[in-house]
Formats: C-alpha cells, sequence, structure tokens
C-alpha cells in the first residue's frame, strides 16, 4: 500500500481513514508559518525598494537630470546643482555632465523628520535681509577681504539673505572672479536664504573718501533690508556677532519699556581685538612655544585702570548694570536696523543720511581732529557727542561675542611707540613705517597657490558652453567710476587695464559664467 504523509488525502485498507497524529499537525503549523513569514519579508524588501527608486526619479526629474548652476536666480536666489565649468568656444569633444547625485535614504528621512517639527524659524538669522558694503580701496587687503567674504557666507549657511557691495577703486581680474564663485556659492536650501556680490569700481581719486560710499547705498535700500553692515576689509564679523547684535538691540528695546524713540538714543558697539605674538618672533616649528603666553588682546583700550579708564558702565540708569562701552569708540564698522537708520536720519544735529567730511582743525582744516574719514565714517560721528551723539552699549555677559577679529593682527604692535597709544613714556621707541621699497624673503615657491590650482583644475576639466549660454548669476562687477578730473588724472596704464577687464568680464558672464583660455592669467 502507498502510505501518504498526513493522513487526510487517502485511505487505508478497507476504506478506513489513516489516524492524524500530533506530529503531522505540528510540521503543517511550522511550514505554513515560515511561508507566511518569508511572503512578508519579500513584500517589504518590495516595497522599500520600489519607494526609493521613486524617491530617486522624481529628484532626478527636479533637478532636470543634470546639473545646473547652483549660484542665484533671476530675483537673486540660489539656484540647484552643479556649476559647470570652463573650456574653450573652439573645443570640439565637450565632455558629458556629471550624472545626478543619488540620494541617501538616512539623510532624507531626517530631512522629512526636521521638516515635519512646527518651528517659527531655525535661528535668529533665518530670514534677515543683510545689506553689506565694503571700503578695500585695491590688493594690498585682498588676502583679508577672502576671509571677509568667507564670514558673510557663513551668515547665508545660518538663513540670513545676504547682499554684499565691495567699493574697490581696482577693477578684478576674471580669474580671480571665477576663483571667487566657486567659494561663495550659498547651499543653504532656503528660499529665504542667499548670497550675492557686487564689486562697485570707484575712481582711486576717491582716496580716503571710499568709505563715503556706502552712506547712500544704504539709504537709497532702506527698505528693502533689515540689517545693515558697514566695514573695512579686514573685520572677521560671523554668523555670532550678527546673532548678538539682534539678541542685544532687542534687549535694550525692553529694558527702555518699548520707546522706540529712546531706543535710537543706543546701539550695540563692536570690539576689535588681535593676539600679542612676540613682535620679534616669528612662529615656527622652533618658536611655536612662544604662542603659550599669547592671548587676544584690545590693543585700542589700553590705559590703566582699565575700569573706568578704557572701559566704563554706560550712564544711563536702566541700562547700568548690564551694558559698558568704550572710552575709544572706534570700531572700524557698525551695525545698524532699519528703523535705526530712519531714526538717526530725523534725529536733529546728527542727520547720519548726509555724507559729511571729518572735523579738522580750524586754522588747518587738512588735519583731523576726531580721527580720519574711515573712523569718522564708522564711528565718530555716530558716538562722538558732538555729533548723532548715540551711547554705544556693549553686553557685560555677551561682551565676547560683540569682538571681531583685526586680521591684520599688527596694530598691537604700535602700542606704546612714539605718537602711539601708551607711547608718551621716556625711551619709547619710533613706530616704522615702510615705504614700499622693503624687499622681503618669499616663501617657498613649491608651495600651491589657490588661484594657479584653480586655474589648473580648470585646464584639465574644460567646461560645456551652454547654447544658448545660461544666464550668469555669479560676482557681479560694475562701472561706478565718475569721469571727473579725478579720474581723468589716473595713469593711461590704469585706464587700459579698467577697460580690459571690464570688456573681459562683460563677455564672460554672457558665456554663463565661462573662462577661455585668454582669462586663466594667474593675477588679481
Amino acid at each position: 500500500s502507498l502510505d501518504l504523509p498526513f493522513g487526510t488525502m487517502g485511505a487505508g485498507r478497507g476504506g478506513k481513514k489513516a489516524p492524524i497524529s500530533a506530529s503531522c499537525v505540528r510540521q503543517v503549523i511550522l511550514v505554513v508559518t515560515a511561508f507566511l513569514l518569508g511572503c512578508a519579508a519579500m513584500a517589504s524588501f518590495i516595497i522599500a525598494r520600489a519607494h526609493e527608486e521613486g524617491i530617486s526619479s522624481s529628484l532626478g526629474a527636479s533637478s532636470g537630470g543634470g546639473g545646473s548652476s547652483n549660484r542665484r536666480s533671476d530675483d537673486g536666489g540660489i539656484g540647484d546643482g552643479l556649476r559647470t565649468t570652463v573650456v574653450d568656444a573652439a573645443h570640439e569633444d565637450l565632455p558629458r555632465g556629471l550624472p545626478p547625485l543619488r540620494p541617501i535614504p538616512e539623510v532624507l528621512q531626517r530631512q522629512s523628520i526636521l521638516n515635519s517639527i512646527p518651528t517659527p524659524q531655525s535661528s535668529i538669522l533665518d530670514g534677515v535681509r543683510i545689506l553689506v558694503a565694503i571700503a578695500s580701496f585695491d590688493f594690498q587687503q585682498f588676502i583679508h577681504l577672502e576671509e571677509v567674504l568667507d564670514g558673510y557666507m557663513d551668515m547665508c549657511a545660518a538663513g540670513a539673505r545676504v547682499d554684499v557691495v565691495v567699493h574697490e577703486t581696482q577693477p578684478w581680474s576674471v580669474a580671480t572672479i571665477d576663483l571667487m564663485n566657486t567659494r561663495l556659492t550659498c547651499h543653504n536650501p532656503s528660499p529665504n536664504a542667499g548670497f550675492t556680490l557686487t564689486v562697485s569700481l570707484r575712481s582711486p581719486s576717491m582716496r580716503l573718501n571710499l568709505v563715503d560710499c556706502h552712506r547712500t547705498l544704504f539709504y537709497n535700500r532702506l527698505e528693502d533690508y533689515d540689517v545693515f553692515i558697514f566695514s573695512e576689509d579686514d573685520l572677521r564679523v560671523t554668523p555670532k556677532t550678527v546673532a548678538a547684535y539682534l539678541h542685544e538691540t532687542a534687549t535694550v528695546q525692553q529694558l527702555v519699556g518699548g520707546d522706540m524713540q529712546r531706543a535710537a538714543e543706543f546701539n550695540v558697539g563692536i570690539v576689535r581685538y588681535e593676539y600679542n605674538f612676540p613682535p620679534d618672533v616669528v612662529i615656527t616649528d622652533k618658536t611655536r612655544h612662544a604662542s603659550l603666553s599669547t592671548t587676544r588682546v584690545y590693543w585700542e583700550h589700553s590705559w590703566h585702570p582699565p575700569i573706568p579708564k578704557s572701559v566704563d558702565f554706560v550712564p544711563q540708569k536702566e541700562l547700568s548694570d548690564r551694558y559698558m562701552h568704550m572710552q575709544n569708540h572706534h570700531q572700524g564698522m557698525f551695525i545698524a536696523t532699519r528703523e535705526l537708520l530712519k531714526a538717526w536720519r530725523r534725529k536733529p544735529g546728527c542727520e547720519f543720511d548726509k555724507v559729511r567730511k571729518r572735523p579738522g582743525m580750524k586754522n588747518k582744516p587738512s588735519q583731523p581732529i576726531e580721527g580720519t574719514q574711515r573712523v569718522w565714517m564708522s564711528s565718530q560721528m555716530l558716538h562722538g557727542n558732538k555729533h548723532c551723539n548715540v551711547q554705544q552699549v556693549i553686553p557685560i555677559e555677551n561682551f565676547g561675542q560683540l569682538n571681531v577679529l583685526h586680521l591684520p593682527n599688527k596694530n598691537y604692535r604700535r602700542v606704546g611707540k612714539k605718537g602711539r597709544i601708551g607711547g608718551n613714556k621716556e625711551g619709547a621707541k619710533e613706530n616704522e613705517f615702510g615705504d614700499g621699497t622693503e624687499v622681503f624673503e618669499g616663501p617657498d615657491p613649491s608651495l600651491l597657490q589657490a588661484l594657479y590650482l584653480h586655474l589648473e583644475i580648470r585646464r584639465r576639466l574644460p567646461v560645456v558652453i551652454d547654447d544658448p549660454p545660461k544666464k550668469y548669476t555669479g560676482i557681479l562687477m560694475v562701472d561706478d567710476i565718475e569721469r571727473d578730473g579725478g579720474f581723468n588724472h589716473q595713469s593711461a596704464d590704469y585706464k587700459q587695464r579698467l577697460v580690459e577687464r571690464l570688456k573681459a568680464f562683460q563677455a564672460y558672464a554672457a558665456r554663463g559664467g565661462v573662462m577661455l583660455e585668454s582669462d586663466m592669467v594667474d593675477e588679481r
């Protein structure tokens, strides 16, 4: 006879059914359970895989299946995608664009969770519109300007919308602009964040009055921004600086009972600092231990005892237990809100919107009595008690958050020298100045320089020129030079370089921000 395994699908001899054992029942249950679990696992895998592929497809479609310029959009916003690089217009073998980046499910999931959290804003800078004006006469301080611009880029990463205008007398080369375009791309996806840079060319004949240009700019764009920053080109301002300014400005308004007119009598100030490396030592592997005693120093405030000769509590009773001010209120910059700029324009004796020459001696106007024009425009007009008389306030508890690094790190060396702070003592050394003829030992020529590397990359990876070219959304360089008598006295070499570089930039922008071989010159 044929023995059937489960005893339910046949009969034994004589037509009787075989009995079903308990072990057979257990085997059936185990087999069925294993089968169902396997089906469930396979279904979960298929669903997850399909979901992941769906996300990838949708992202690929939204990016157009390739790279697009991650710069400002038509209205000044930041676009998405990959930036195109350089190619000679006559190049025949144009490389294909890079494939779209594959999404990482864990990052997408985390971003989805963060987006679902109800919050009015992610930071105090989120969506704040900031207009920055920087006075930068020529390329002598360009190494510092690079760091300064990085600081303002960080504000975009923190959620702010930052537009920077550099008032400059020397036209930038296309190579320099292309290099800076690769650095100044803000990847914050928020529609309220962004970064732009405009190089506004002015005549070298303006000299120290280059610092005046920001005032008209600010008041012409008063309704377009929330915060305004004027700065020299060597002060490292960070998101922390502006966040602290906004926090303390709001606190001052609360402490004066919300009276906006009264609040406009104060402005949160800035203190510059340097590091006091030994003046006669260059830090190397051999001398690095010399930095053990190096620390931050406020070289402009070196009178003793420091309280009250360098720093004192503000005299106004409602703020005196929380705020201090510097006896020397020169800052090299200022920050202001739109409301404060309006109030200072209306204030009798202030008229902050009007550019004025710094005060000079009665019998010799060329000799300043309250600092140079840059001191006047950044600090003295605002805080001087004979002028706007706005009280500088710096928070006691957050004092260090309103400190900014003076990047040249050289002025502390002046302290104690003749004609400088602390230099009235017997035996003080002379403060020596250079005349431009000094010769220095250069660094090792094998050091890889940023612009050189940038041009090498551009040559090795020639770039597609779109047809028609994409709209250029990178750094702008505009000709704001007044062709007056001062400009007419500039050298023929300067005028020729100005024309050539403006023409080269306009062609570069017309190609969508793509360099030609003729642009790849290793110079600023």
